[in-house]
């Protein structure tokens, strides 16, 4: 064994090589504990094929959308390399060396494979690694480092790079949730937990600027909207009369679609359907959306639908849950992760809500401009699109009445919120009012769910809604 670099006096590696020097290992004495890893060692000016990490759920493909780098530059740990797209999110891939670009092995839309060499990279070796070898390490690190690394017997997974740049922004790595394999802690975890701290995606609310919304004697009343029916306005696209068939291949979220809807169609479909009278719940939202604005957070209904539907879990907690593939065990989920449907460029995406049976309509609404703002731009991460327990579709803003909503496996039930009309309705004096009134179609998993339970949550979920004041008694 030869002795390639020594650190400190607790931090000496041992790397294989071809000549044996014998020494008494009584002399080598260390204050922690060994950990044995694969790292690289290279010699000046070596070229490292860089190849593409397993990014989790299982996906062993990806499509090259964008490279931020060029045959030439000059890289260095973590700068953005490319943009990648599975069928499941779009990706961004981080360099784990400082060097120089010499060879991008994929062209844009080109597919790229997990543990292929994604780009040629031309490293210093007082900067980076590259050849495998098994080495020793004895990393020096304070007993509080230690505890973050191990928890209760259990192994915080992560790359050094990770590690480091959670110690740069003093973040204990047992709080942060990985979403790489086998638990494994991402770069993007870490830049994930980093924006809800911080609120680097939207602003947090500035309490100490917030005014008192203006009365209604002196407010600047608003212009009249026009009630008449909108014109659907057709997708600017240029249309091309080739003349001849075109062929392409189903890739991104297309190919998770098909997978996807292959498998939920095999579910027996349970159908229910309602009306709800939102009246009150629209006084109630123009009163709270300026409140909201002046945080710099656009309040819409759905934070609303998605609260309500998850004090209805709380009291139905079948229908958050999910089904093992044999039909013989049942999983109730204890987070209320709801998912969104949202129409993008990209197709159909599903983000959902963490945790919203902790969060309050405020919360939920933040969350869901970072969602909205993310998948408009095409950078929804794994984590995000990944975990749901319950969906709801709102059709409605598209323009929809009614729907059949399909149901996103393993979930087992999923709702379908239709556009919100004025229609004509009898009060209880039989007296005709103008009412705001929006139509809900459910769809439930009749292996495990019957009607009678559907029908149950769905009126206490309209209960909800109709009296927006209820919903206090149940807040957590």
């Amino acid at each position: 064994v030869c002795i390639h670099r020594v650190r400190s006096c607790s931090s000496i590696r041992f790397i294989k090589s071809k000549y044996v020097c014998v020494f008494d290992k009584s002399a080598l004495k260390f204050s922690h504990q060994q950990r044995l890893f694969r790292t690289s060692a290279v010699s000046c000016g070596q070229i490292v094929q860089f190849k593409l990490s397993d990014i989790g759920e299982g996906i062993t493909e990806v499509t090259v959308k964008e490279w931020y780098i060029k045959e030439g530059d000059s890289v260095s740990q973590f700068d953005s390399i490319c943009e990648v797209q599975s069928d499941k999110a779009s990706v961004t891939i981080t360099s784990r060396y400082d060097g120089i670009i010499r060879k991008l092995h994929y062209s844009i839309d080109d597919i790229a494979f997990v543990g292929k060499p994604l780009v040629d990279i031309e490293i210093d070796a007082s900067k980076g690694v590259a050849s495998e070898e098994d080495v020793v390490e004895t990393p020096p690190m304070s007993h509080e480092e230690h505890t973050h690394q191990e928890i209760k017997g259990h192994k915080t997974l992560a790359t050094p790079a990770v590690r480091r740049l959670a110690m740069e922004n003093n973040i204990k790595l047992s709080e942060v949730v990985g979403t790489g394999k086998d638990n494994r802690i991402l770069k993007e975890d870490i830049l994930n937990y980093l924006a809800k701290q911080t609120g680097a995606i939207l602003p947090p609310s500035p309490k100490a600027e917030i005014v008192p919304p203006q009365r209604r004697a002196e407010a600047v009343p608003a212009a009249p909207k026009d009630k008449a029916r909108k014109i659907p306005v057709p997708v600017s696209r240029p249309i091309a009369f080739a003349g001849k068939d075109k062929t392409e291949p189903v890739t991104g979220f297309q190919k998770a679609m098909v997978k996807t809807m292959s498998a939920a169609l095999k579910i027996p479909h349970f159908g229910y359907s309602d009306e709800i009278d939102l009246t009150q719940l629209v006084q109630l939202r123009e009163e709270l959306k300026p409140l909201a604005e002046m945080r710099g957070v656009k309040l819409s209904f759905m934070p609303f639908f998605i609260k309500a539907a998850s004090l209805g879990l709380l009291q139905y907690p079948i229908l958050n849950a999910s089904l093992d593939e044999n039909c013989q065990n049942v999983t109730y989920k204890a987070s209320h992760n709801i998912g969104v449907a949202m129409d993008t460029e990209q197709g159909l995406i599903v983000p959902n809500v963490k945790n919203v049976q902790v969060c309050s309509v405020f919360d939920i609404a933040v969350e869901l401009n970072r969602l909205q703002s993310l998948g408009s731009a095409g950078q929804l991460g794994t984590s995000d699109l990944t975990g749901g327990t319950f969906t709801l579709s709102n059709i409605g803003t598209i323009g929809g009445t009614y729907a059949k909503p399909v149901i996103l496996p393993p979930e087992v039930a999923i709702g379908a919120l239709g556009k919100i009309q004025v229609l004509p309705r009898f009060n209880s004096k039989g007296e005709v009012f103008k009412a705001q009134i929006m139509n809900v179609s459910w769809s439930a998993d009749h292996r495990i769910i019957d009607g009678a339970t559907m029908a149950r949550f769905s009126n206490l979920w309209k209960s909800y809604l109709e009296n927006p004041a209820s919903m206090l008694l149940d807040l957590k």
